[in-house]
């Protein structure tokens, strides 16, 4: 990998793996040729248990590692949400990655279980705008309720789907680490993985980027 002003850029080899995903998402397919056993692209970026948000038919794949628990994602979220929304290509498929406390498990369970009463973006929201060092469950668990979210379905939903959404989880940490992902915020653009904190400049130039390497 080289590192670059945004972040860094996969190498050569899997960089081209996936590109195809990236194209296949253009031209609105669901997969790629292929794709490598350590590097699935196809299950990065078209995992159908990962939340999706933006525009779900975008021809920009966007891929984000979170913890609720990140000061640098929380202090990114509201940008990258300004910037989704204002473009209105992004696909951005959100990866949480539970990485900095017990309690950023919780939090990924709790936004993933919202997700069964297609509650995810508000529980997400919610989640990153809580502060703090390690935050509690039972903050966690206001904030989320704060948000709108059914209680009482998501306790329920948690009972009977909790190994689904572990798995999902694991699936996330399996991605990340065969990406060699140090921490988060991580992004991926496209083929282009940026290992940083982005403000909505960084996000623009990002896809501005990727736009520009799909027209070579």
């Amino acid at each position: 990998m080289r590192r670059g002003r945004l972040g860094v850029e996969l190498d050569r080899r899997d960089f081209i793996r996936l590109t195809g995903v990236a194209a296949a998402f253009a031209m609105g397919a669901s997969g790629a040729r292929g794709a490598s056993k350590t590097i699935d692209a196809k299950a990065i970026f078209d995992d159908p248990e990962a939340p999706v948000g933006g525009n779900p038919k975008g021809n920009i794949p966007v891929v984000a590692f979170l913890d609720y628990n990140c000061p640098y994602c929380r202090a990114t979220a509201p940008d990258l949400k300004r910037f989704v929304a204002s473009d209105g290509e992004i696909r951005l498929v959100y990866k949480d990655w539970p990485i900095l406390a017990i309690s950023s498990v919780y939090g990924a369970r709790l936004a993933l279980g919202a997700n069964l009463q297609g509650r995810y973006q508000g529980a997400h929201d919610a989640l990153m705008a809580v502060r703090g060092v390690k935050t509690t469950e039972a903050t966690m668990r206001e904030a989320v309720e704060a948000a709108g979210v059914d209680m009482g379905r998501l306790d329920s939903d948690l009972g009977a789907h909790d190994r689904a959404i572990m798995r999902l989880i694991k699936r996330n940490d399996d991605q990340a680490k065969a990406l060699g992902l140090e921490g988060t915020p991580t992004y991926l653009v496209g083929p282009f993985l940026i290992a940083q904190p982005l403000n909505y400049e960084g996000f623009r130039e990002a896809v501005q980027n990727f736009r520009q390497h799909l027209k070579k």
